[in-house]
């Protein structure tokens, strides 16, 4: 996390992110609009950006990320969206309200605490005693005002789910990152890929164990986008088919 930009800074680091990653540049006028803010307000904000390295930026121009910039805008994304999928997975809270708590958090969440939410959120997600259903009876639990469930009715649900699991349906098969669809998700098992291609795909966080999502496929199936360990990334299809997974 920057220790010199202030949390308005920051929104507008993220703010820049969003809109290049829909129209490859942002204009001051959409910054505007996104952070519902006057234009001075803007000026002034990429003056101090553009001063400290981090976007480029020219009166009546584009506006875009410099590498430094936008290495630290990624790194705001991804507090913002563990802390949303963590309120919002793991707690159940909506999603509006996820956002506005991860909006305001954000800016002081350190890195420790990051890292160690998006483990215990994968977690509860992949560990048969959790997953979601398990994050489902916790939602119940909170709609139907704190009243506890019913442990041993759902020890032994838990128990069929798993004795089903193990009777053949395709969680645990192990398969090509590329052969998962969009919302699927999967746990690396393997790499195939050797040197260099191998050493980046380890260097973006692909390495065994990690639990990787697949968010979008270009419609001729490259590249894939996914997400892991609250980054996104792009895959060539040639790199995610040396990716072995097993589904969950």
């Amino acid at each position: 996390m920057s220790k010199t930009l202030s949390a308005s800074l920051e929104d507008y680091l993220e703010a820049i992110f969003h809109i290049s990653a829909q129209k490859q540049a942002a204009r001051p006028k959409d910054i505007s609009k996104r952070l519902k803010v006057n234009n001075s307000s803007v000026t002034g904000a990429l003056k101090l950006l553009a001063g400290k390295g981090l976007v480029n930026y020219a009166p009546y121009e584009i506006v875009t990320l410099t590498g430094k910039g936008k290495t630290l805008a990624e790194d705001i994304v991804r507090r913002h969206e563990t802390l949303r999928d963590f309120f919002e997975k793991v707690l159940a809270v909506s999603h509006e309200d996820a956002e506005e708590a991860a909006c305001k958090m954000e800016h002081v969440v350190s890195r420790e605490v990051l890292e160690n939410l998006i483990q215990f959120t994968e977690f509860v997600e992949t560990c048969p005693r959790g997953g979601s259903k398990w994050v489902s009876g916790f939602r119940y639990h909170c709609d139907a005002g704190g009243e506890h469930a019913d442990c041993e009715q759902c020890i032994t649900l838990c128990l069929e789910d798993f004795k089903q699991a193990n009777a053949g349906d395709k969680t645990g098969e192990a398969v090509s990152l590329h052969e998962l669809n969009p919302g699927q998700k999967g746990k690396v098992i393997k790499l195939r890929a050797k040197g260099e291609a191998r050493k980046r795909i380890a260097e973006m966080g692909l390495t065994r164990g990690a639990l990787v999502e697949v968010e979008r496929v270009a419609p001729l199936g490259d590249p894939l986008e996914v997400k892991v360990k609250g980054y996104h990334l792009s895959l060539r299809k040639e790199e995610a088919d040396t990716i072995d997974v097993e589904r969950i």
